[in-house]
């Protein structure tokens, strides 16, 4: 695995030097940079959206997230796949739906 600087240990350590070295393990994370990138993307994209859709119909697609954090967790975390889950997606995709179908 990948060492990032953000291990347990390490914010241990961090911690126990005071907040000054937590700060500079945060803000020398390529995790916690990466994070921000992601944020601001999806910041604009959602602006993007926003000019083109409705917001009665783009906000409903933010429960997509879900969707795909449920696929992730399955897929690239190995997380169990349980009957629960496949429904509660699937109501997720089915209510998109029924707020896509133009009246």
């Amino acid at each position: 695995m990948l060492k990032m600087g953000m291990s347990a240990p390490a914010i241990q350590q961090a911690m126990s030097n005071g907040m000054r070295s937590v700060y500079w393990l945060a803000l020398t994370s390529p995790l916690i940079w990466g994070g921000m990138v992601c944020f601001g993307a999806s910041a604009g994209l959602w602006l993007l959206v926003l000019g083109k859709l409705e917001v009665s119909m783009a906000y409903p697609l933010i429960s997509l997230g879900v969707v795909l954090t449920t696929l992730a967790g399955i897929f690239i975390l190995g997380e169990s796949v349980s009957i629960y889950k496949v429904l509660g997606v699937s109501l997720v995709i089915a209510g998109v739906l029924v707020l896509s179908v133009k009246s």
